[in-house]
């Protein structure tokens, strides 16, 4: 029986490699922070992302797309796992999701590209935290390690005055460093090491190479040169209506309660909210042009016809909009993302406009490059909007954000329930940022996108913690702290 077993293993082995010799390699890019202000998305008229915009024009831009959860750790576990938020009970910043004993042996993407005859390659930040192999897991997230990336360069002092909410070391942007090299900067060598590794790849086998870039996230550090691409004066700003808040309820604070970010009093008593956009504009523009180097690179060392280019954000940003700045709201500012695709099976010059998850980027790729499909995974595949933009599509986009918290949108709404039941609409085809809730307005349309939904809405799972809001007997608590009925919306007075 034993020669058997060897044979049948070599055999499957073989087929194993047999079919990935035929597949098409995948570069897969990846942007912490990075809101919808890239140019082919048509919302900041002045940002300037030619490389990401010419990679547009040969792919297909799903303009619709709406990140799991608008926090790093559970939007990027979900991503790779293929599981929701709401499945997995990952919904703060811990834990790692292999210390959850039920998903420790879950098989993630670059995974199950390596158990299918992939080389795989990571650079920069693509899960939360996890920048090198943990020792203690004996299944590689990955096969070869590069570039840790993160910040890189930093300044002997913040740049900016004393943030609220304890002056977290990270809440600082400006021009840095200040004799315009770019050398120093963690994303640039994350471009760097990815160039090499398509310069030096070993040929026989098609590769999974995936590239994490850690701006615009803060600190928005950006060298002059990218600064100088924009005004500094108020022309650069979002538009930020007076008393926008005024028709959310107040658990729409409850999920970004008391956070390091400070709020938008803080940034216009600091004469802050020009530099924080500008900033923002610059590290956004560098990141491109990082991006463009890795694309330029792989079309010089001839993969770039037989590569399938996948570039995603984590979640968007909010930079004064809704009177906060960060991430962790359900508004269009933190769940809109940019997501393209292009390469082989991906039809050129398109925009979708369907509803697109970032969970779906898992079974995509499986799709495209022919892979087992694997039966865990909740989202779908985006081939048949790929191939044609106009192809139905017949579920929403869903975020959640902690327990009991959602968003519902469609190509015409998004819905937004809150752990309390409180709701809101918006009219995106009308009023595409979201400044009138038209809840009251709309009873039919609120119970047809109540029914999305999802049925599994775990809680927590143990040792969860950081940004975390549980709702127990109709008490909220955030990070441990209950929030009393009249306790005082906090902005910027601790």
């Amino acid at each position: 029986m034993k020669p058997i077993l060897v044979f049948l293993i070599s055999l499957l082995t073989l087929h194993s490699s047999l079919r990935a010799a035929d597949g098409p390699n995948v570069l897969f890019i990846a942007i912490d922070d990075q809101n919808d202000w890239i140019g082919c998305m048509d919302s900041h008229p002045m940002v300037k992302t030619p490389n990401i915009d010419r990679l547009a024009a040969r792919g297909t831009l799903m303009a619709n797309a709406h990140c799991q959860a608008p926090l790093c750790n559970p939007s990027r576990t979900s991503l790779m796992v293929g599981l929701r938020p709401s499945t997995t009970g990952i919904h703060g910043l811990r834990p790692w999701f292999r210390d959850v004993p039920q998903w420790a042996d879950l098989v993630s993407l670059p995974q199950h590209f390596a158990d299918n005859g992939y080389q795989t390659y990571s650079n920069g930040k693509i899960y939360h935290s996890v920048r090198t192999q943990p020792a203690s897991e004996p299944n590689p997230e990955f096969q070869n390690w590069g570039s840790r990336g993160g910040v890189g360069s930093r300044p002997p002092a913040k740049l900016i005055p004393a943030t609220p909410f304890g002056n977290h070391p990270l809440m600082d942007w400006g021009v840095w460093p200040d004799n315009n090299d770019d050398s120093t900067k963690g994303d640039y060598d994350v471009a760097s090491q990815a160039i090499r590794m398509i310069e030096e790849m070993p040929k026989g086998k098609p590769f999974f190479l995936a590239a994490g870039f850690f701006l615009p996230h803060v600190p928005c550090y950006a060298t002059q040169k990218w600064f100088d691409l924009y005004p500094d004066d108020e022309s650069i700003l979002p538009e930020m209506p007076e008393g926008d808040r005024l028709d959310t309820p107040r658990s729409s604070w409850w999920i970004h309660w008391s956070l390091p970010e400070p709020r938008k009093r803080w940034l216009d008593e600091n004469d802050q909210q020009v530099n924080l956009v500008r900033s923002y504009l610059a590290s956004t523009s560098f990141v491109d042009d990082q991006i463009g180097r890795i694309l330029d690179a792989l079309e010089a060392a001839g993969y770039a016809d037989n590569t399938i280019v996948v570039l995603w954000s984590d979640h968007g940003y909010h930079l004064g909009e809704k009177s906060i700045t960060g991430k962790n709201t359900l508004w269009r500012n933190s769940t809109r993302v940019p997501l393209i695709f292009a390469g082989p099976g991906v039809t050129a010059g398109q925009t979708s406009s369907k509803p697109a998850e970032l969970l779906d980027i898992y079974p995509t790729l499986v799709e495209l490059c022919g892979l087992p499909k694997l039966d865990h995974l909740e989202g779908l595949s985006l081939a048949p909007q790929l191939r044609n933009a106009r192809a139905p599509r017949d579920r929403p986009a869903i975020t959640s954000h902690n327990q009991g918290n959602y968003s519902i949108v469609t190509e015409e709404w998004r819905y937004i329930h809150y752990v309390d039941g409180e709701e809101e609409l918006y009219d995106i085809v009308n009023d595409p940022r979201e400044w009138n809730n038209v809840a009251a307005e709309n009873p039919e349309r609120l119970a047809e996108l109540r029914k999305w939904i999802p049925k599994v809405d775990n809680g927590p799972v143990a040792g969860s913690g950081a940004r975390v809001l549980t709702y127990y007997d109709r008490q909220p608590v955030w990070e441990g702290k209950p929030i009393g009925k009249d306790d005082p919306i906090p902005h910027d007075n601790k």
